[in-house]
């Protein structure tokens, strides 16, 4: 991330700081690994996209869940995740399933969360 992302980064995330770090190692992690990926901070998410979105990072809506300074990964992919990491999934149309994560640390980033954000991408991609 440059310098103008990450100070948009840090004023996203004005006054919560754990969840500003908690981004910044989630994203280090996610740009390692897809390397191509472009990081638009907006005003009510951080979307992750190349050609097409395939991710983003909000605060969850939930009160109980900002206040343990988590974040929520949104990703969209062809099928319906069957793992006890997903809060939420929903099918907004056939095909596309799209999923609600919760972050805690950045741990939570691991192989399996990392081959879920590459499907995603590979997905994102695919689409015409």
């Amino acid at each position: 991330m440059d310098e103008t992302q990450t100070l948009a980064l840090l004023a996203f995330f004005d006054g919560r700081p754990e969840e500003a770090a908690l981004a910044r190692a989630l994203l280090g992690g996610i740009l390692s690994a897809l390397p191509e990926t472009q990081v638009q901070v907006q005003k009510t998410q951080i979307t992750l996209k190349h050609r097409h979105v395939f991710a983003a990072l909000s605060l969850p809506r939930r009160s109980r869940d900002r206040k343990d300074h988590k974040l929520t990964l949104t990703l969209g992919l062809a099928r319906r995740l069957d793992s006890p990491r997903v809060d939420i999934a929903t099918e907004p149309y056939p095909g596309r399933w799209t999923h609600h994560l919760l972050v805690s640390t950045p741990e939570d980033l691991d192989g399996q969360l990392l081959a879920w954000l590459q499907e995603a991408y590979a997905f994102a991609q695919s689409k015409r």
